[in-house]
């Protein structure tokens, strides 16, 4: 037996550390990393060596890091430095891996020559300190790691087959870098195969899997959300894919849920980008997804102005509306290379302004590839862009903008030549509206004439009802396509006519919503909401329709007073939520939440775009937020990566300024008294929006506070004169907006008993944590990298000032946002927060215990004092 085979030998039969070994790092001047040694991560995930992939050559040695423990046997490799250079081993020498003075890591063959190197630059080696390290973490990411915890190279910025959570395949705008999955060239061949997965360096906002320069498959240009979510059935896991975008970069990342076994996309040898998950029970990697999964989901698979309809059991490939197979018999046998082609010519610019040419909304779209992006354009700009244009036969827009993002980020799409590779994809998150040119098409009027369509509508609404109406609100009243202009108006004329009539004959409107008598405890009050309130009205039968009569398949969350259902109503992504026909608070709540949101706007609160209301059904209709409740994401381990520091500080502050408008801003006082992180949705850009008004109550101007004997709201964010007296005010809203700040701070729980160190609650907590100087240590460890402590220590100071026992120390929502947004460091003493069970009665000792132990008790009734 030679040297070297005995070398790869030893390196299999090798038993792995524990995991909490100390040997997961490289240090400088340490002991050179040889074939007879693996650096394992801490936690034992994952381990860095030298291997053979064959049998055949086991001289032939390449340095990678592969998963180590989790009963997965054998080698999954999913990082190879040395992928063209491989190393070899003589009878006398091996290769070995070192940190230079140059904070580098280089890998040198037997002989002495370098075969790769990290290239790190800018450091200069007089003024590198000791601690520099190469340290491989538990996610896979090998990083060389200053001890001021700065990254100086990391691995999962230079990838090779495999994308695992955590990891970045992105754009760098400065440098047009970009980095792509190379495949292997065969099972047992590290080396570059033909097969790569990443950006489109030319469009910036897709990612394709090529052969070579040939594309094989594309995901379509980025539609703007921020996060998207699957489950996995057959493997249990949830994943959650994010794009981010920076003033700096574009990139998408993913992350999966607690639990979860090891997970990986890979680029196969074959051509295939494959989600692959650990099946132990199997001892192998089972294949979760697979792309392309079908051959209508190839490039260009159905030809010019064919897509792929993916709706459809099926999947199969269908012309354009306004298209029809360009070649009949070659359709009709399963051929669809050219594709379709006009029923009808498009009469271009003859006559000026485009002829007889019309823009058909398709929804639920793949764009095209091929497109041209047209920067700083609205969307009526976007549309205008194409209509002047008399070679543009589509064109597609999506709002880009992120929080922390500068610049432009509109996304106006347009093109000129032909249409190829689209999909229908459905009401997914990621799924385009695409603007396609027609002539002589009925539909297509719409896209001419919309904007004089709400123009009459609304001026007709104001002359009928004499009320205020909302664009977007009309929208989603309106049909989606609609047979011409003349019925469009004709419709409208006659809707508000009968309306008119039905007015003037003093008969019920069904279309208007009253606050009704008020309740005994004069809780609204006389003349603030007790007036007629307009709101567009949808019909019931419309609502049954776009949900599938209110299947579970469109049901996107539940709370107290019914459950809330995401469908499309006139082309818009809506959030309709459908009160509980059992609540006996259901109406009083319905009310109260219609007539408020109707009154309020400002762009951190959400909107309310229609009604509904047929026997005991009561249904509001909000817009529809993709990235939903606060909650959802800040207390799920695999998902509040999403929340870094900035996104998490922008939050505070739009929660901040929503209150100080429902405090002071509005031409109503309000108090919403159920403010908590499942109240606060997200858009799709993580601006947060607050929601739920059904327990809210209107303040007369000079009303400073009110007593309820219905104590409502959730516990541990209830301020403790209103769980425990039943006295409410805009300080009560300023108390939970300090528990919630400090669950955004630290990223936990306001009642996580079992992580504030025994302390009761959150508030306990952080106080003694601020009291002992120790507030820079309430930062969550995830945002660590991301955070700035005087803004941490900002918002910790602000929360605890806001969760005083004592009402009146509490300040108003305009100091609040004044010292969020100018970084205040003259604040005063917050005095020792109080909790409940500091008192002595058995009641009080009582709600202490439920604040401790439950997370979301949502409504209670305590007799007030």
């Amino acid at each position: 037996m030679d040297w070297s085979l005995a070398v790869l030998l030893f390196l299999l039969l090798l038993p792995l550390p524990p995991p909490c070994a100390s040997d997961d790092r490289l240090s400088l001047g340490s002991k050179p990393l040889s074939p007879n040694s693996t650096i394992v991560s801490t936690g034992g995930g994952f381990a860095l060596g030298f291997f053979s992939p064959t049998s055949s050559n086991q001289a032939k040695l390449y340095l990678g890091i592969w998963y180590a423990g989790g009963g997965i046997p054998g080698l999954t490799v999913v990082w190879v430095a040395n992928r063209d250079t491989p190393a070899t081993a003589t009878n006398t020498a091996a290769p070995t891996l070192s940190l230079t003075n140059t904070s580098n890591l280089v890998l040198s063959d037997a002989g002495g020559a370098v075969l790769w190197t990290t290239n790190v630059t800018g450091v200069v080696s007089s003024s590198i300190p000791a601690g520099v390290a190469a340290v491989l973490l538990d996610t896979g990411n090998l990083v060389i790691r200053h001890p001021n915890g700065t990254a100086l190279w990391e691995s999962f910025d230079h990838p090779s087959d495999s994308f695992l959570p955590g990891m970045k395949i992105g754009f760098v705008y400065a440098t047009r870098a970009t980095e792509r999955l190379v495949s292997w060239a065969a099972p047992d061949d590290p080396s570059p195969g033909s097969f790569t997965y990443g950006v489109d360096t030319a469009t910036l906002l897709q990612l394709f899997l090529w052969n070579g320069t040939r594309p094989l498959m594309r995901d379509g240009p980025w539609t703007g959300y921020a996060v998207a979510g699957w489950y996995q059935a057959n493997a249990g896991v949830f994943v959650y894919q994010a794009v981010v975008s920076t003033a700096d970069e574009i990139y998408l990342t993913y992350s999966v849920s607690d639990g979860a076994s090891r997970i990986r996309f890979v680029v196969t040898p074959a051509g295939a980008y494959q989600l692959q998950s650990w099946n132990a029970g199997s001892s192998s990697w089972a294949v979760l997804g697979d792309s392309p999964a079908y051959d209508c989901n190839r490039y260009g698979h159905c030809g010019p102005y064919g897509y792929c309809d993916n709706t459809v059991a099926a999947p199969t490939c269908v012309c354009l509306d306004g298209f029809e197979p360009a070649d009949t018999a070659e359709w009709s046998r399963g051929g669809f290379e050219q594709g379709c082609r006009r029923k009808e010519a498009l009469a271009g610019c003859a006559g000026g302004g485009g002829g007889g040419d019309g823009f058909l909304a398709l929804t639920g779209m793949k764009s095209p590839d091929k497109f041209v992006h047209v920067a700083n354009r609205t969307l009526d700009e976007c549309a205008a862009e194409c209509t002047s244009n008399c070679s543009c036969v589509a064109y597609a827009y999506a709002n880009l903008s992120t929080t922390g993002t500068t610049g432009d980020m509109t996304r106006c799409l347009v093109w000129s030549g032909e249409l190829i590779d689209t999909e229908k994809l459905g009401d997914v998150v990621g799924s385009d509206t695409l603007y396609l040119r027609l002539a002589g098409t009925d539909a297509a009027v719409q896209g001419n004439v919309f904007s004089a369509m709400l123009t009459v509508c609304a001026t007709c609404r104001r002359t009928c009802v004499k009320g205020k109406s909302s664009s977007n609100a009309l929208r989603i009243a309106l049909p989606t396509v609609l047979t011409s202009t003349i019925l469009i108006i004709t419709g409208i004329l006659l809707a508000c006519w009968i309306k008119s009539k039905g007015k003037r004959g003093n008969k019920e409107d069904n279309n208007k919503i009253s606050p009704g008598a008020r309740s005994k405890s004069d809780e609204l009050v006389e003349g603030s909401a007790a007036q007629d309130v307009e709101l567009p009205f949808i019909k019931f039968e419309d609502i049954e329709a776009a949900t599938q009569n209110f299947s579970e398949a469109y049901k996107i969350g539940q709370g107290g007073f019914g459950k809330v259902y995401k469908a499309m109503l006139g082309g818009q992504e809506v959030a309709i939520k459908r009160l509980s026909k059992d609540s006996e608070q259901g109406m009083e709540e319905f009310r109260n939440e219609a007539i408020l949101i109707a009154k309020l706007q400002h762009r951190n609160l959400v909107r309310l775009l229609g009604c509904s209301v047929q026997d005991r059904e009561k249904i509001l209709i909000y817009e529809y937020l993709p990235n939903r409740s606060l909650d959802a994401i800040l207390f799920d381990n695999s998902r509040k990566v999403l929340l870094d520091w900035p996104t998490r500080f922008n939050i505070i502050k739009g929660v901040a300024r929503g209150l100080l408008y429902l405090h002071q801003d509005s031409r109503l006082t309000i108090v919403h008294r159920d403010l908590k992180a499942a109240n606060v949705l997200l858009d799709a850009e993580m601006r947060p929006k607050i929601a739920d008004f059904g327990m809210a109550r209107i303040f007369s101007d000079n009303q400073k506070n009110a007593n309820t004997q219905r104590v409502v709201g959730t516990y541990g964010y209830m301020a403790p004169e209103y769980a425990m007296e039943g006295v409410f005010s805009i300080k009560s809203d300023v108390y939970s907006f300090g528990v919630l700040t400090l669950e955004l701070v630290t990223g936990i729980r306001r009642s996580a008993f079992n992580k504030t160190k025994d302390f009761p609650n959150l508030t306990i907590y952080a106080w003694d944590m601020w009291k002992e100087g120790n507030g820079k240590d309430l930062a969550d460890p995830s945002i660590m990298d991301t955070c700035s402590v005087d803004e941490v220590l900002l918002c910790s100071h602000m929360a605890l000032l806001c969760a005083q026992e004592n009402s009146d120390d509490r300040p108003l929502m305009s100091s609040v946002v004044l010292a969020l947004e100018n970084g205040s460091t003259t604040l005063p003493t917050p005095n020792n927060s109080w909790h409940y069970g500091q008192g002595s009665s058995d009641m009080e000792q009582t709600r202490y215990r439920i604040d401790s132990s439950t997370n979301s008790l949502t409504l209670t009734n305590i007799e007030g004092r």
